[in-house]
């Protein structure tokens, strides 16, 4: 992924904006492979270097991770189009496009989890996370907990974060005067995620 000076996001500022994200896209290379396998995942950062998600046990991603035990995990949010009559200050004629987005890409160690309790504590996590205020019990893996039984149904993943590329492309590169402008036609426009990219537009700018 290409980065310009302007578009890179500071530490604290892509660890505030990916803890108020929880899913993404889990990709796996594996050896030898022609193509990644790529799994879309709900997932939890603990706001510090741990991700911890699960996945079905039929998913195609555990050869890949067993033979290679390294992954990326990649979110895109509060991205749109910037038509290209708005991003130019001369002849809108011959104006270019361009998109607003922000992304985090992780590269991470991956601990693949299959005792039960171990799952259990797992799973545990990310239920506190989506559902603090639930109703729903812990989760178990005693031998009378109606959880036993589900267990083996999926494998656990502690994604431990080795690198970070994070990217924040919202005119960067624009004088005052052209975000202020690119700004009203994105609140005047109100397409789906023109506000909350409006929104970093104005934080950055």
């Amino acid at each position: 992924m290409l980065i310009h000076p302007w578009d890179s996001a500071e530490d604290a500022e892509w660890r505030e904006w990916l803890s108020g994200h929880d899913f993404g896209q889990l990709i796996a290379g594996g050896a030898g492979r022609d193509l990644p396998v790529v799994t879309p995942a709900h997932f939890a950062f603990d706001g510090d270097h741990t991700v911890v998600t699960h996945l079905a046990r039929p998913n195609p991603i555990w050869p890949l991770l067993e033979e290679h035990p390294r992954a990326l995990l990649t979110v895109v949010d509060d991205y749109t189009y910037i038509r290209a009559d708005w991003n130019t200050n001369a002849d809108p004629a011959f104006g270019v496009p361009t998109s607003y987005y922000a992304t985090v890409q992780l590269e991470g160690d991956v601990r693949l989890i299959d005792d039960p309790d171990s799952k259990a504590s797992l799973l545990q996590k990310q239920l506190r996370h989506f559902e603090p205020d639930g109703a729903r019990a812990p989760v178990s893996a005693a031998a009378e907990s109606p959880d036993r039984r589900l267990l083996p149904g999926i494998r656990g993943i502690e994604f431990t974060i080795t690198g970070v590329r994070a990217k924040f492309k919202f005119g960067g590169n624009k004088t005052a005067e052209d975000r202020e402008r690119i700004g009203a036609r994105l609140a005047d426009r109100g397409g789906p995620l023109d506000a909350e990219a409006l929104a970093q537009l104005r934080r950055r700018g």
